[in-house]
């Protein structure tokens, strides 16, 4: 609606964070197009002598690729609709099972803000939005750290596929405040007034070492703009309004857990761990790529308003994580090739097979960091058995 006192329209309070609007799609295509960053990324891996021998002729082919790729593509619901093939490819040939729980409770036509479980960089949001397009539900909105945006093109891509920016990059106490207080705006603007879904994490970065738990900042966030409305609000209340769903992923296999260990390692070992310009990239890469065997996702229960705090948010949203997550025969396997905790162990439905496959992958990984990548695999046990402190 145009302001009648200037003629202008209103700013947009999300334009730097929000997910890019259908009428924006066109544009971003054809910048992407010409993007010398991602032609050269995509000719390095798919071209790469070529890209070495004949660069300006691969960055060509690479841009009349991504122009025939997306001929069609008109909205954001266009370009997920061609993400929906890929997706369905990659779950054929890099899964042995997807399984969903859970979303048949939850009502068609609403909104939740869904509360994630985090192992996976791309796929959890993936594996959830697959889920709802299967069931012939709208997609969710995606928050993804501004620190994995260090590309334009990347941060281009990602607000196509519906991503919202979470800023971790401010500096400074009263610039982080304001940027959390928009992204709390955004976040109850699209649940109650755009009726859209959301998907985040339940804390900052990957569960590296298995051990799934919510941060109660996040919780804090999300109420922000609300209590700023009402301080008298009680946090529970502010949730209720969210309609917060917990949601479970569990991989049998997980494509980056070398690597995870191998950073955890380090940290162990010297206090801190460098991580290369491109590994984000190369782990989502990994990621999608990578063999997964089964993969389970479970859609928990709305949060009421009977919590007092934001501590108490999060232990309900682990409640409810903890006990949708599927544990599989590796999680057993590696707890039992540990050997600290065999009354916690669940060997009925682990084959021969199983065994076989795990001893395999086990025997993959070096000596100095079997303890770590072990770890991934048995801490989801010993945390649903309440052993893990904290």
């Amino acid at each position: 609606m145009t302001d009648p006192r200037t003629d202008e329209q209103p700013t947009d309070p999300w334009a730097d964070i929000r997910p890019y609007h259908d009428d924006e799609v066109a544009e971003v295509l054809a910048r992407l197009a010409l993007d010398p960053e991602l032609l050269d990324a995509l000719t390095r891996f798919r071209l790469p002598r070529l890209s070495r021998l004949m660069p300006r002729l691969s960055r060509t082919l690479a841009s009349i690729v991504i122009r025939r790729e997306v001929r069609g593509v008109a909205s954001v619901r266009d370009f997920q609709t061609r993400i929906a093939a890929y997706m369905q490819r990659m779950i054929r040939t890099t899964t042995d099972d997807f399984r969903v729980d859970g979303l048949e409770a939850l009502d068609q036509d609403t909104a939740y803000l869904f509360i994630g479980n985090h192992r996976d960089i791309s796929l959890d949001p993936a594996f959830v939005n697959y889920a709802l397009y299967l069931a012939g539900r709208d997609t969710v909105r995606i928050a993804i750290g501004d620190n994995l945006l260090k590309k334009p093109y990347v941060t281009d891509l990602m607000r196509l596929n519906k991503s919202f920016i979470v800023p971790r990059s401010a500096r400074g106490k009263r610039a982080m405040l304001a940027a959390y207080q928009n992204l709390s705006g955004y976040i109850r603007h699209s649940i109650l007034e755009d009726n859209h879904s959301i998907w985040m994490a339940q804390r900052e970065g990957r569960a590296k070492d298995g051990i799934d738990r919510t941060d109660p900042a996040i919780i804090k966030m999300m109420t922000m703009s609300r209590r700023a409305l009402d301080r008298d609000m009680g946090v529970g209340e502010a949730i209720r309004e969210l309609r917060l769903v917990p949601v479970s992923i569990s991989y049998e296999h997980d494509p980056c857990d070398v690597q995870k260990a191998r950073e955890l390692h380090a940290i162990h070992a010297s206090g801190s761990y460098a991580k290369g310009e491109l590994e984000d990239i190369m782990s989502i890469v990994a990621g999608i790529t990578g063999h997964k065997g089964r993969v389970h996702l479970r859609f928990g229960t709305p949060l009421a308003a009977d919590f007092d705090s934001a501590e108490e948010v999060a232990a309900e949203i682990d409640r409810q994580v903890l006990e949708g997550y599927h544990l599989f025969p590796s999680h057993y396997l590696a707890l039992e090739a540990l050997g600290d905790a065999p009354e916690l162990l669940d060997l009925s439905e682990v084959t021969d097979a199983d065994r076989a496959t795990f001893q395999a992958r086990l025997q993959q990984v070096p000596a100095e960091l079997r303890e770590w990548w072990l770890a991934q695999y048995a801490n989801p046990v010993r945390n649903r058995a309440g052993r893990i402190d904290g």
